[in-house]
């Protein structure tokens, strides 16, 4: 079984209800839940005039590869309404692998780790409530490490 982080946000609708819901969906599917950050209202990322967005992490156990599991989060996302929209935009719900075991991956449509989860407050604050002490597989620093320089630079 691997262990992987997956961050999880929403902005439309009852967007607390999206994320948990999406939970419940990856669990109906066979993934074991192992942890679960609190909720956080945060700032829209990228396009700001947007609503507020819910983030969350959670921490799973899975014997899907990657390719697999994100083909299981993109399903999950589509079956909750989530249509095609711009980059950065409003969603009903948003399904990123951050971690994935230690691996690093950098294929077209899957990169691991998340390619800007270092840059973003609202990935890395849920992310350290339950992982802090978990490496950046390339930065080698720990979450806890990368969240407190995130919040220096800001």
């Amino acid at each position: 079984m691997s262990v992987v982080y997956i961050g999880i946000g929403s902005n439309l609708g009852n967007r607390q209800e999206n994320c948990l819901r999406a939970i419940e969906l990856l669990q109906e599917k066979g993934i074991i839940v192992t942890k679960r950050s609190s909720l956080y209202e945060t700032e829209p990322w990228g396009v700001k005039d947007q609503p507020l967005f819910i983030n969350m992490a959670i921490e799973i156990e899975t014997g899907l590869k990657p390719e697999e599991l994100l083909r299981m989060l993109k399903d999950t996302e589509r079956e909750m309404g989530r249509k095609d929209s711009s980059k950065w935009g409003p969603r009903i719900i948003d399904l990123d692998i951050l971690l994935f075991d230690n691996i690093v991956l950098n294929n077209k449509n899957l990169k691991i780790p998340h390619p800007l989860m270092h840059e973003r407050d609202f990935v890395l604050r849920p992310l350290c409530e339950i992982a802090p002490d978990i490496k950046h597989p390339l930065l080698k620093l720990s979450i806890g490490d990368l969240l407190q320089q995130l919040q220096k630079d800001i």
